[in-house]
């Protein structure tokens, strides 16, 4: 019978980290990966010429060189900076709206405020005052939470205490009047799943002072390199990976983990285990209900899943000029809305006025795509729970009548688009609970409600000695919080063990 020092359950960015840093560390550890590749969201599939990104938009938390983020940092010491290559994205967004409007926020404070102040002088002031709150507020955060002060109060970070929870449509409404500029302000809701009316202010806060001081990144060969580069480097430290072969049992004995029984009803043991997979497959799927404490199942009851998304992914024949695109990230917005309209949207299955993302790789790395082509990733969130309504034999009608309403959304702003197309692949919520195993096809794990949020978050550690978790479920969604979610789960084991074994 194998018997390893830690097994690793599931591929994703969280895993793949956590398996990575044990490894380094000299413990025997092994990978378990129900797909063929590494990667979860962070990965690519091809169709046709065309290898297209799944998830990653604008990578946070790098920053540069002279001024490294935290993400940076942390791949460093991981020792995958080396293997990898990133470009910096030169716009932090671009907004389109059907009737002409445009607007290009560089990620650069100072130039972000003018930008907004020139398309919208009659907030000149108002603009001025909210981003000044935005980099007070940063500023105590960093110092409350990121240095842990040990002394933290509400004297000495008042912008943090008076805000951090207030929903960000609150602190909006308190600055500005124009609908379409505090709708223009909240786009980065998309990126955490909640409308500006249930978003804590700190989320959106954050999100936006990350892009604009470290800068949004693309990296070069896709989201697919990042999660090559870290298996890699994990191989090389000795670890051991498994593709092909999931977990179907984690086994429990007395509160402990006492180890895994994989796909192929392999018994391997082990003294910890770190799940990467949702909280409520490993609770509900993974471990005997006799092992799961009743506090788990009242912890779970409390949340709700996040909402999951419909995706098209479109190859072009054509170079981004020709169709129009000048910038990385742009968000299509029909309605400047950041009211609860925005979760009726959400629950329904047609595509008419949703915000949407699209990014265009090709904007900031020309040799994304084949030669005298590009592609465009195009994302609006939806809930699974209408999509499961849907009769089997009417699932293609309703998708493509889907994929038409974002396709013509996209035509709106891109006129003739339609035209160059060469390949195109749509994703519906089924189609992410099918290849992520999420419930609902979840993308962001729980909801980021205030009362879930980053400040009340039950964390890493599971009620079961030995059991961990790393990726979306346990903190913040994104790329940037679920690599380093992995690292933060395998120091805990680590620590716990002391010094780790080194291997001779």
């Amino acid at each position: 019978m194998a018997n390893y020092d830690a097994i690793v359950i599931g591929a994703g960015n969280g895993g793949l980290t956590a398996a990575a840093t044990l490894a380094k560390e000299g413990l025997d550890v092994l990978l378990l990966e129900r797909h063929n590749i590494p990667g979860g969201a962070a990965t690519s599939f091809c169709r046709g010429r065309f290898e297209f990104e799944v998830a990653l938009h604008q990578l946070s938390g790098l920053g540069t060189p002279d001024k490294p983020g935290l993400l940076r940092t942390a791949l460093d010491r991981l020792g995958v900076l080396d293997d990898l290559e990133f470009v910096e994205i030169s716009d932090l967004y671009h907004i389109a709206t059907p009737d002409g409007f445009r607007l290009t926020i560089r990620p650069d404070r100072i130039e972000a405020a003018a930008a907004f102040q020139e398309k919208f002088p009659h907030e000149k002031d108002a603009i001025q005052g909210y981003f000044d709150l935005l980099e007070n507020f940063a500023n105590d955060f960093i110092g409350a939470f990121i240095f842990r002060d040990p002394e933290a109060s509400r004297e000495k970070y008042p912008r943090l205490y008076e805000n951090a929870f207030k929903p960000s449509s609150e602190i909006l409404d308190s600055f500005f009047s124009d609908p379409l500029l505090k709708a223009a302000l909240s786009v980065y809701w998309g990126y955490l799943g909640v409308p500006p009316t249930r978003l804590a202010f700190a989320y959106l806060a954050m999100i936006f002072f990350q892009y604009v001081e470290f800068k949004p990144f693309h990296v070069k060969g896709g989201s697919q390199a990042l999660s090559n580069a870290i298996l890699n480097k994990f191989l090389s430290y000795g670890g051991t990976a498994r593709f092909n072969c999931g977990a179907n049992k984690i086994l429990v004995e007395d509160g402990a983990v006492t180890g895994v029984l994989t796909a192929t009803d392999e018994k391997i043991n082990c003294a910890h285990v770190i799940s990467n997979a949702s909280q409520v497959s490993t609770y509900t799927e993974l471990i005997d209900p006799q092992h799961v404490p009743d506090s788990v199942t009242i912890e779970m009851k409390g949340r709700r899943l996040s909402t999951s998304a419909f995706s098209m992914f479109v190859g072009f024949d054509c170079s981004p000029d020709e169709l129009g695109i000048t910038v990385s990230t742009n968000f299509l917005m029909a309605a400047p809305d950041i009211s609860d309209a925005i979760l009726e949207r959400m629950r329904r299955i047609d595509i008419e006025d949703e915000l949407m993302v699209m990014s265009c790789y090709d904007i900031a790395d020309p040799d994304f795509s084949p030669p005298g082509t590009c592609q465009v990733n195009i994302v609006t969130l939806k809930y699974a729970d209408p999509w499961l309504q849907i009769p089997p034999a009417k699932y293609h009608e309703t998708k493509y009548r889907c994929a038409e309403g974002m396709l013509k959304r996209m035509e709106e702003i891109f006129p003739g688009a339609r035209s160059h197309i060469e390949e195109i692949e749509v994703a519906t919520p089924l189609t992410h609970m099918r290849y992520l195993g999420t419930p609902g096809g979840a993308i962001y794990g729980y909801e980021q409600l205030p009362k879930d949020s980053l400040f009340f978050q039950p964390g890493r550690y599971a009620p079961i000695n030995g059991l961990l978790f790393a990726g979306g479920w346990i903190g913040d969604c994104g790329f940037e919080p679920t690599l380093r979610s992995g690292i933060s789960a395998a120091k805990s084991i680590i620590k716990r063990l002391g010094q780790g074994r080194k291997k001779s």
